[in-house]
């Protein structure tokens, strides 16, 4: 009995040894994953780049007809006896892009001499660019660019820039003297911008055969309210796209009418046709009902 006992103690000593090196084992392996994971985490997280913020979007995507962005009537009061009513529009690759329309005219009065005037239009847009910076930023460093331009017109005489209000959300008119053509010639250059647009705008005139040159004060009235036209232009095509015109009738409506009408509807067609006002029309009156 003696013996044994420390037999005994001595076969569950080394019984225990294998467990405590497999404890210990599973305690290293847990411990190496856990740095694993840690150090893939940090490295995914260190290696995850920050985005780069959005440039704003542009306000304008399109541009009005140059020759239809001011008001008949103005081109009116402003070139009289225009050579071309409806203007002439500039060449350009891109008409969303840009686009510019001119008149001129030579107000003919006789004995009393001539007046001469020149009215052009031009629209600049810009798309918003993620390495160049949104259009509302481009424009505005493009209408620094014109306003300096204009400035800097060849052979230009007394040259005076001032902000033009309520024209855009920015404006400057550029006026200054120019002799040609044996005349004294009085100039206005309205340079504005709306958004990501920018419209120019010169006007100038001159006094042929004796009459006397146009005073600063008009060319300069003239070309800031064509501007505004000009400008409240770029807003209304944009208007015109995003709320087009409600049609007429809906295509179901217009199949029952012509369902119901038979063949009566191409003498609906005929009629139709005879109220234009061509004079070729020999279509009778009818006679009205009682």
């Amino acid at each position: 009995m003696h013996r044994s006992a420390p037999r005994l103690s001595r076969i569950l000593a080394c019984a225990a040894v294998p467990v405590m090196l497999v404890a210990v084992g599973c305690s290293s392996d847990s411990d190496s994953d856990s740095k694993k994971n840690a150090g893939s985490s940090s490295s995914g997280t260190a290696s995850t780049k920050p985005s780069e913020p959005t440039v704003e979007a542009a306000r304008f995507d399109d541009l009005p007809d140059p020759c239809a962005s001011i008001a008949k009537k103005t081109i009116k009061d402003l070139v009289p006896e225009a050579k071309k009513k409806n203007g002439t529009a500039g060449r350009s690759n891109d008409l969303a892009a840009r686009s510019s329309c001119s008149w001129n005219g030579l107000d003919d009065k006789g004995v009393d001499g001539s007046q001469y005037r020149w009215l052009d239009v031009g629209f600049t847009r810009f798309d918003s660019d993620q390495s160049l910076g949104s259009g509302a930023k481009r424009a505005t460093a493009e209408y620094t660019k014109q306003v300096t331009k204009a400035k800097a017109s060849e052979g230009a005489e007394k040259i005076a820039a001032e902000p033009a209000a309520g024209i855009g959300e920015e404006a400057t008119v550029v006026t200054y003297g120019l002799s040609k053509t044996g005349e004294d010639f009085a100039y206005a250059t309205v340079v504005a911008r709306t958004g990501n647009v920018v419209v120019t705008l010169t006007y100038n005139g001159a006094g042929y055969a004796g009459a006397k040159t146009p005073s600063s004060t008009s060319i300069v009235k003239g070309a800031q309210k064509a501007a505004k036209e000009a400008v409240a232009a770029v807003a209304d095509t944009a208007d015109a796209k995003v709320t087009p015109p409600a049609k007429s009738g809906s295509d179901d409506s217009k199949k029952d009418t012509a369902k119901g009408s038979g063949s009566g509807s191409g003498d609906s067609d005929s009629d139709s046709d005879s109220d234009s006002d061509s004079p070729k029309s020999t279509s009778k009156p009818k006679a009205k009902s009682s």
